[in-house]
Order: structure tokens, then C-alpha cells, then sequence
């Protein structure tokens, strides 16, 4: 048993939320975590007074009651809430669908499109970067958002159910909102930053672990153990040097994050990416979700 779920129930509702995810893809209007980032913003603009208190409040005001909603409604009807609310957490249909529109234009050489479309899933900035740039940009951006949009929100679930993915993908949510070491950010956002941390240590070495299994593994293994500690993020790290490793290409190096030039660890072994690499990078993501999917499977056959 798993918070009351007989054994089956909790990966059926996982098959059905990774289903919908494939067949509906985002909520094309009105999608929570639109209205969520507006309610943030809002939060954001009236407390943030560039404290670390100020942050937590604003924190705990912007998740608190959307967790404690999820909480309430679960035990009224929990396969189904479950079902609807890993739905709403996954982006894996999504990344699937950014990663094709950078893909495309880099392919057919139209090289400014796919500097907007990149700047669409990255902070950094993408004007001027040039084929190779713009396709590291986007492999790592695969690799980084296959644990933040799926994997993280699947670990979660199996632990707490739909709430559980909901908690998560909000954290993260706010991370990618509030977590930047600038002026403004840097102690209100810094709540925001570790509290994703904390949530993401597990999952990123899960999803970390299974990149490996699913490409070059010897290389993938110790690209993560000899690069990862290198990497200020201790989640991305481990993800995106373990995913570099498995495709056998070669990312990091020089990045624009707010006006200033940053030189980044190397991640991975090989040549640059190119635009094909993002399908690769779609593949062993895709590949990773089916298997986790199975493990789940498997942990309910154990459980019956």
C-alpha cells in the first residue's frame, strides 16, 4: 500500500497522466501554471522587500494553499485527482514539442528562428549564438527539464500522490521564477532555491542513474562522477552531465545569463551538438519515461 493506493493503482494513475500528457499536451488555455506565475508575480511584487523572510512568506502564500487544495480534494475521488493532477505537473508532451521547434528551423538553416525558439526555454541569452550554440542550448535544456518537468513530478507522486507532483512542480515553478543570484533575487528568491533543492536531491540522481542505462553507460557514469562537482547547481549537475555522457556529446562552456558572459564546466564527451542531437536528447528522455513507468509497475507487482 502506498498512501492508501492499492498496488496497481498508483502506476495505473501514472499510465493515465503520462497518456494524457502524450494525447492533450498542455492545457491550451487557461493552464494552472500560468495562473500560478501570475499569482507569484503578483506575491512577488508586494513583498519582495529583498529579504529572506519576505521570501518564505511569499513562498509558503504562493504554494500553501494550492498543496493544502490538493490535500482536501484527494480523498474525495483519489484515482481520478491523482490522475488529473500528475497530468497537470508533466511536461513531457511539451518538451517534447519545444525541443522539435528548435530543432526545425536549425535544420533548415534558419538560424534566427531557432535563436527565438531556444530563447523560449532558456534564461540565457540567444542572439547571438551560432548552430552549435543554439543546439547545446536546447540539448541541455532536454536533459535539465526531463527531471524537472517529469521525473521530479513522478518521484514526488509516488510518495504523496497528486499532491505530492503538484508540491513539486510548484517549488520548481517558483525556483525558475524567484531563484537567481541577482540583486533582487538573491536573498528573497534564496528560500525558493534550496527548498527546490531539497526536493529535487532524490529524483535528479534517479533520473542521473537512468540516463546512463539507456546510452553510453561507462561514459555517461563517469562524466557524472568527474564533471557534476564542478557544476554550482547540485542537481543539474549530476543531470545534465550524466545525460552529455549518454549521447556522447559535448555541452558547457561559455553562456550570457543577465548581460555578463559566464564560463561554464564542461559536461560530457564528443563533438558540439548538433540539430539532430536534440532528437536524441527527445529519445532518451521519452526512453527514461517508459522505464520509470515500468519500475513502477514493478514495484506494484512486489507490493500485491
Amino acid at each position: 500500500m502506498i498512501l492508501g493506493l492499492d498496488a496497481f493503482a498508483m502506476p495505473l494513475a501514472a499510465l493515465c497522466a503520462v497518456l494524457l500528457d502524450r494525447r492533450l499536451g498542455e492545457v491550451p488555455r487557461f493552464h494552472p501554471l500560468v495562473g500560478f506565475g501570475h499569482v507569484a508575480t503578483g506575491i512577488e511584487a508586494k513583498l519582495n522587500r529583498r529579504s529572506l523572510t519576505g521570501g518564505i512568506i511569499a513562498w509558503l502564500l504562493a504554494v500553501g494553499p494550492w498543496v493544502a487544495l490538493a490535500f482536501w480534494l484527494r480523498p474525495l475521488v483519489p484515482f481520478a485527482v491523482d490522475v488529473v493532477l500528475l497530468y497537470l505537473a508533466l511536461g513531457a508532451q511539451s518538451l517534447c514539442e519545444h525541443a522539435d521547434a528548435i530543432a526545425r528551423p536549425l535544420r533548415e538553416g534558419r538560424l534566427a528562428e531557432a535563436r527565438l525558439r531556444v530563447g523560449d526555454v532558456v534564461s540565457r541569452e540567444t542572439s547571438g549564438l551560432d548552430e552549435s550554440g543554439v543546439a547545446k542550448a536546447g540539448v541541455e535544456s532536454v536533459l535539465e527539464n526531463g527531471n524537472d518537468a517529469i521525473f521530479g513530478a513522478l518521484f514526488w507522486f509516488t510518495l504523496l500522490g497528486g499532491p505530492g507532483a503538484v508540491l513539486f512542480r510548484l517549488a520548481n515553478t517558483l525556483d525558475a521564477m524567484w531563484g537567481y543570484r541577482t540583486e533582487r533575487f538573491n536573498r528573497f528568491g534564496r528560500f525558493a532555491a534550496r527548498f527546490d533543492d531539497a526536493l529535487n536531491w532524490v529524483p535528479a540522481r534517479l533520473t542521473a542513474l537512468t540516463y546512463p542505462l539507456l546510452g553510453r553507460t561507462r561514459n555517461a557514469l563517469t562524466c557524472w562522477q568527474t564533471q557534476a562537482p564542478d557544476w554550482d547547481s547540485p542537481n543539474a549537475g549530476p543531470v545534465m552531465s550524466a545525460g552529455a555522457g549518454s549521447l556522447g556529446v559535448l555541452l558547457g562552456g561559455a553562456a550570457i545569463y543577465h548581460g555578463r558572459e559566464e564560463i561554464r564546466p564542461p559536461l560530457g564527451t564528443g563533438p558540439a551538438p548538433v540539430a539532430a542531437d536534440l532528437g536524441r536528447a527527445i529519445t532518451l528522455v521519452q526512453s527514461s519515461l517508459w522505464l520509470w513507468l515500468a519500475c513502477l509497475f514493478l514495484i506494484g507487482c512486489l507490493h500485491a
